[in-house]
């Protein structure tokens, strides 16, 4: 066996890794133990031949002598060391070509990670390959038609019938007076005049206004008949006019209780209030009329607008391009 150590100058290969250097340290410990266990076998002592039988006797004792002293020495030259051998060789980085990399005693700069920012992700516009949808088109609906009343139109021709009732009821003034001689061709002008200026006239006049109003307020676009029927109550608001007309003319705040009373009692069958009634109650009947027939007229015009409005929900909403 060559010595080890006459091979420490030369280069040796590097291990591949930690399990082939294990490993070939494990076979030369496996070569050592072998070798051992055939050194211990060789000490075993050979049988003695006889002196006569073996040639040379004489040399016997001397070899004899010699084989302890090799067998001694066997053990020592059979038995290797195992860190002596190629395999632990080549763990001895120390004796290898290359040099082994001295220890670093710097501390150890830890470097921590370099947080960037991240960009943000612009993202790309999506294509749509499909066509734009339309966009809905708000259409208002139309508002429902509001009926259209006469009550306006009631209180116009109650204006004309209250100029008409006064004309009339000045002429039955006149007329009665006339007949008592008061009023003659000479003084009906100056008469006339005076009774424009008296409480008498005008009170009639606006109760008999009032109550053709409220009337046709009430009636709005009824028929004639209505205004027939109710036309009464036009007639006794008159009447009642009268009576009133000649309590401001006293004047009734300078009268006494008494004497209110025999005014009224003295006013209650006189012609003038009879003809206040009539008068009040065959306008309402003729201005009635016309009211009624424009309230006739109002009603057609309501029938047709609701109609035209149903049509134009049948209809549903029409895209009119200019």
């Amino acid at each position: 066996m060559s010595d080890p150590k006459s091979s420490y100058g030369e280069p040796v290969d590097e291990p591949n890794g930690v399990d082939d250097v294990v490993g070939r340290a494990n076979e030369g410990l496996a070569d050592a133990e072998a070798a051992k266990r055939d050194a211990v076998g060789s000490e075993t002592p050979a049988p003695e031949t006889p002196a006569d039988e073996a040639p040379g006797a004489s040399d016997a004792p001397s070899t004899a002598a010699e084989a302890p002293s090799t067998a001694a020495d066997a053990p020592a030259a059979a038995e290797p060391d195992p860190w002596e051998s190629p395999e632990a060789a080549s763990l001895d980085y120390t004796s290898s070509a290359t040099p082994a990399p001295a220890a670093d005693d710097s501390p150890t700069v830890v470097v921590p990670p370099v947080v960037t920012p991240s960009e943000p992700v612009v993202a790309e516009p999506a294509v749509v390959a499909a066509a734009a949808a339309p966009q809905p088109i708000f259409v208002q609906a139309p508002e429902a038609p509001r009926p259209r009343g006469n009550r306006a139109a009631a209180g116009a021709i109650g204006l004309l019938a209250a100029v008409a009732f006064a004309v009339l009821y000045l002429a039955v003034w006149l007329g009665v007076d006339a007949i008592k001689g008061d009023v003659t061709g000479a003084n009906v002008g100056t008469t006339a005049l005076e009774a424009l200026a008296t409480w008498s006239l005008w009170v009639p006049v606006v109760v008999f206004f009032l109550g053709f109003w409220l009337l046709g307020a009430i009636i709005n676009r009824g028929r004639w008949g209505h205004w027939v029927v109710f036309g009464i109550l036009v007639g006794v608001a008159a009447y009642a006019g009268h009576v009133l007309g000649a309590l401001f003319q006293a004047p009734f705040w300078n009268l006494t209780a008494s004497e209110g009373a025999k005014l009224v009692e003295g006013e209650l069958l006189t012609p003038l209030a009879i003809a206040a009634f009539i008068i009040g109650r065959e306008l309402t009947i003729w201005f009635g009329a016309w009211a009624a027939a424009r309230a006739k007229r109002v009603t057609e015009l309501n029938i047709e607008a609701q109609r035209e409005y149903e049509r134009t929900l049948e209809a549903g909403p029409q895209l009119v391009r200019a």
